[in-house]
């Protein structure tokens, strides 16, 4: 019987597999696969961003809005594809896991997100679009800079939510030290591929118009202070 029962188990468990999918899609997976017939796509990050720019035919529900997203998403057709996606990635990944769990069949999430997408220069639909900080300003402020320290991070980005009070403090203990130069990471594209960005966010240190630093992620106000002194 205990063989019989693990036996099933392993049977229905192979049957879930073989009807679902989830999983993460390249951007020209991605954008192909948004071709298809009947598939629903969904742009997960807030209402603002949307309007900056968004995806042709894209439905919205703000996955950091729980009540929000849970709302609109109860009208999506389970047995129908959903193609999810967010600024660069992550919080399309949590959703996706989220829509999976509840039933749906097929979840794709788009690797990288919309920065990805802006960076291989595919089409989007801009309703009120800010003004992109030009390759000729930035390399103006930094080579203008005996030190400048460039934060390339985003407002919806939370690592980055979380690092502007070290920022603040770095102000602070090192005055008149070094200019901070901010790179708006769903925004700059083309100052993004200029620097070969990665991922939110990412500081690097330039030292007359040179990078000697550079670093992903959360950094603690020591290491930021050690890479403008050194």
């Amino acid at each position: 019987m205990k063989f019989l029962n693990l036996l099933l188990g392993a049977i229905l468990l192979i049957s879930c597999n073989v009807s679902s999918q989830s999983g993460v899609l390249p951007v020209a997976a991605f954008e192909k696969k948004m071709t298809e017939a009947k598939v629903q796509l969904l742009d997960v990050r807030t209402a603002g961003e949307y309007q900056t720019a968004h995806l042709k035919n894209a439905l919205q529900a703000d996955w950091l809005d729980k009540a929000q997203f849970a709302d609109r998403t109860q009208y999506l057709d389970k047995s129908l594809p959903v193609l999810v996606y967010c600024a660069s990635g992550v919080r399309s990944g949590q959703a996706m896991q989220m829509l999976y769990q509840q039933g749906f069949k097929e979840v794709y999430n788009m690797e990288g997100g919309m920065s990805s997408w802006k960076m291989q220069g595919k089409p989007v639909i801009a309703e009120n679009p800010p003004a992109e900080l030009s390759l000729q300003a930035f390399q103006s402020m930094v080579n203008g800079a005996k030190i400048a320290l460039v934060d390339i991070g985003a407002e919806w980005c939370p690592p980055c939510k979380k690092m502007e009070p070290v920022l603040q403090n770095l102000q602070k203990e090192l005055p008149n030290t070094f200019t901070l130069v901010k790179v708006d990471g769903g925004n700059d594209i083309t100052v993004m591929k200029a620097l070969q960005f990665v991922a939110l966010p990412t500081f690097i240190v330039f030292k007359d118009g040179k990078e000697t630093w550079r670093k992903q992620g959360i950094v603690s106000l020591e290491e930021l202070k050690g890479a403008i002194l050194k």
